[in-house]
């Protein structure tokens, strides 16, 4: 499978511990989006590529990444897409997943938006030591999962026939629209729980133990 790890600019949730187990144990390519870049020098972790208008990387770890010949694809400070859509752009195709980290938290503004691009990039994750988050719009299986604390968002309109097997909360059939909250802290509780939908997509957040 190819891995792709997105750094973005919000807060590295969790230890440095965490991200260094996580990518050692899944190898692959290594993006920075700007100020992204700052998250990934912390970590002694060097990328393949930084995209950006580059205004948010201190001059320090532009220097060192620069010695090491990371790539930079610089951009116009005025432009029509934010950093990680650019990256995102380039990368969606390349890969089977791609784990965004430090995209939560910081600004509101930019932690709803960069959230928003999971509507968009149907092999985006967001991850880190508290929670992963991604977008579900069809039928989902989740394996060895007893004791997981997830939520179900609905991201679409409405959601149409959902039905929610192996949860201390169980669901049959049921139409939701956006903004109610019936799916929210539910608990696996079956070695195989089962969602599934006849039309609509959710917002998935697992609470990582």
């Amino acid at each position: 499978m190819r891995i792709a790890y997105l750094f973005l600019n919000g807060e590295l949730r969790g230890s440095k511990k965490f991200y260094l187990n996580l990518i050692e144990n899944q190898k692959g390519d290594i993006y920075c989006a700007d100020g992204g870049a700052n998250i990934c020098y912390k970590l002694n972790l060097v990328p393949k590529e930084i995209y950006g208008d580059l205004d948010s990387i201190k001059d320090e770890v532009k220097e060192f990444y620069q010695e090491k010949n990371v790539k930079f694809i610089k951009f116009q400070v005025e432009k029509d897409y934010t950093d990680s859509e650019l990256v995102l752009n380039e990368i969606q195709n390349k890969y089977d997943v791609i784990y965004c980290i430090a995209g939560l938290g910081g600004s509101i503004d930019h932690e709803l938006t960069n959230i928003n691009l999971l509507d968009r990039y149907l092999n985006l994750f967001f991850i880190s030591q508290r929670e992963k988050i991604f977008k579900i719009d069809d039928n989902y299986k989740f394996n060895n999962m007893i004791g997981t604390k997830i939520s179900f968002v609905v991201f679409s309109d409405e959601i149409k026939g959902l039905t929610l097997q192996g949860f201390k909360y169980n669901i049959k059939n049921l139409d939701i629209k956006k903004g109610e909250a019936r799916c929210i802290s539910n608990i696996i509780t079956e070695s195989e729980a089962i969602l599934s939908i006849k039309s609509g997509s959710f917002l998935c957040v697992i609470k990582q133990n």
